[in-house]
């Protein structure tokens, strides 16, 4: 195991996964708003780096606590 896929496995890294194109309109809509509303995300970082995600895509974060799990999206940008 690499360094990165340690720390991309680590517990307290949320799990990250570029959103398709066709799941990224219908998430877009479902909030009501257009890609550029979206909280950002840096190209360099980790998680990014790790996904192979390219400037304008779409990141699902999934974090979990104790009571549920929460998704949030990010943009990447440069």
């Amino acid at each position: 195991m690499t360094s990165a896929d340690f720390r991309a496995s680590h517990f307290l890294v949320p799990k990250h996964e570029i959103l398709a194109k066709t799941k990224k309109e219908e998430v877009l809509s479902s909030l009501g708003i257009d890609e550029g509303k979206l909280p950002k995300i840096k190209l360099h970082d980790p998680q990014v780096k790790l996904l192979g995600a390219k400037e304008g895509d779409i990141i699902k974060i999934i974090r979990n606590d104790p009571t549920k799990e929460n998704v949030y999206y990010r943009l990447v940008v440069k």
